[in-house]
């Protein structure tokens, strides 16, 4: 459960930094002189077609209601990435995720760490050295004690 919790963990703080990134090319709130405006066009147009040949990106998520499935498949598609879906050997169901239920699944595993090493069906993506870039998403999961 460790591995899951860290690389549930992983995915947040990739998609918060991916949230809170400033990735916009325009400079419109800033007055450089010309030949720094000249350098920087140049150097974006061949960081673009450097990403665009080389960078390989992967999004790696867990969705246990398909809202985080849902995220990912966007950022995927708009980034022209693989995805990667981290599955339980063994799928939690609705009743899994009921946390007011003491017995469930999700509940017991908050209340004893020796039932959160969860064995995954797969733990590493193909080619996972080829991917330059890798968003990890999971669900945020609060419980009230």
């Amino acid at each position: 459960m460790k591995k899951l919790t860290s690389i549930l963990l992983a995915l947040v703080l990739v998609f918060s930094f991916a949230a809170c990134s400033n990735n916009s090319s325009d400079n419109s709130n800033t007055t450089p002189s010309t030949s720094q405006t000249a350098d920087t066009s140049k150097s974006t147009d061949e960081n673009t077609q450097n990403s665009n040949t080389s960078s390989k990106i992967l999004v790696v998520y867990y969705s246990a209601t398909g809202s985080t499935k849902a995220v990912a498949e966007t950022i995927a598609d708009t980034s022209g990435a693989d995805l990667f879906e981290i599955t339980p050997v063994d799928p939690y169901t609705s009743d899994d995720l009921n946390w007011t239920d003491d017995n469930s699944r999700v509940s017991v595993e908050h209340n004893d760490e020796s039932k959160r090493d969860v064995p995954l069906t797969k733990t590493t993506p193909d080619n996972w050295a080829d991917y330059d870039t890798v968003f990890i998403g999971y669900p945020k999961m609060e419980y009230s004690l």
